[in-house]
């Protein structure tokens, strides 16, 4: 028995033609994507943002006493010294036109030279961003490593011995200040149990010289987060889709971990988002404790010096890094809850 096929049937070809104005009808698809104009809104506000960090912190370094000439040459230096570093480094001009000087290089993709390094300011940030990005992603994974499964241990039983123990260290973790658990952390691991070193070696590359370090950033953000997933944990519990996963049978841990967890991570994202402009602030004070030269080590050094090109360059890159996470805080929330999406894709 023989069977025949018509060439050009609908449907009796396995390739279909490419349909004219496909291409363009894609890319209006792509061109009315909420997450794309979620991206297209926060960049549009990035712009304005980041102008004013820069102009304050330009502003305040400017109203300081003291001078970048005279903090170069030290005391001892002499009236006409400073005179002639004070014209060599063009602080005898306005600080608008200085201001406006720097605005235009930054456009240009130049962020000045550093006044006290004697180089190109992206040079030196180059050098110091990856030590402080190592040390903050590896603060965040200590955090989360502890903080959920703490978080769940805690929910599974309220009250019990593993919710109030870790009640007693989040009020602990919180109640401490950044430098006094990092000299706690020194006397203990590094000079009674010589497991880590007192003092890094500079460049970040070792990953002992990055524990301490970031364990004293992550240990108030585990006390914290542990505390806040805990309570959410429990709201959750008490909602309808968790009380009928109970009902059909599901033990208290798998309701927990599989379908509290994703709703409550989304609360959680937001206090990180919130969260991270503290958690690079608090870089600049435990970079000086351990001797990381990263960019928060580097900020007090240009404040001290008035350097300002080095000062305005790293204040830019740290409220880059602040407002690009936000944005990625938002894009997360379509991917845990589609419900945010749609809502985005009707207005």
């Amino acid at each position: 028995m023989s069977t025949s096929v018509t060439a050009g049937e609908p449907g009796t070809s396995s390739a279909e033609p490419s349909r004219p104005g496909g291409g363009a009808a894609a890319g209006r698809r792509l061109a009315g994507s909420p997450a794309l104009r979620v991206i297209g809104r926060r960049l549009l506000i990035t712009i304005p943002v980041l102008w004013g960090v820069t102009f304050l912190t330009f502003l305040v370094l400017n109203a300081l006493p003291g001078d970048a000439a005279t903090a170069l040459l030290g005391a001892n230096a002499t009236p006409a010294e400073i005179r002639a570093e004070t014209i060599k480094l063009h602080l005898n001009e306005s600080i608008w036109v200085r201001y406006w000087d720097w605005l235009v290089g930054l456009l240009h993709g130049n962020l000045g030279t550093s006044l006290y390094y004697n180089q190109p300011v992206t040079s030196i940030l180059g050098q110091r961003i990856p030590v402080t990005l190592e040390l903050v992603v590896y603060a965040l994974v200590i955090t989360f490593v502890i903080s959920v499964p703490l978080a769940i241990l805690s929910a599974r039983k309220p009250r019990g011995a593993v919710d109030r123990t870790s009640m007693v260290f989040s009020m602990a973790s919180l109640s401490v200040a950044p430098y006094v658990l990092a000299l706690l952390l020194i006397l203990v691991f590094a000079v009674n149990l010589q497991w880590f070193p007192a003092l890094a070696s500079g460049t970040g590359g070792d990953i002992r010289d990055l524990t301490l370090p970031a364990i004293t950033l992550a240990i108030p953000l585990i006390g914290f987060y542990v505390r806040f997933l805990r309570a959410d944990l429990l709201e959750q519990m008490s909602e309808e889709y968790t009380v009928t996963a109970l009902a059909k049978g599901l033990s208290r841990w798998k309701v927990l971990s599989r379908h509290a967890l994703r709703n409550s991570f989304i609360g959680l994202i937001t206090v990180i988002g919130l969260n991270l402009a503290t958690l690079i602030g608090a870089t600049v004070i435990v970079e000086q404790i351990f001797g990381l030269s990263g960019i928060g080590y580097e900020l007090l050094r240009a404040i001290n010096n008035r350097d300002v090109p080095l000062v305005e360059g790293i204040v830019l890159v740290f409220a880059t890094i602040v407002v690009l996470a936000n944005l990625a805080t938002d894009l997360t929330y379509d991917a845990l809850d589609p419900r945010i999406r749609h809502g985005r894709s009707r207005s």
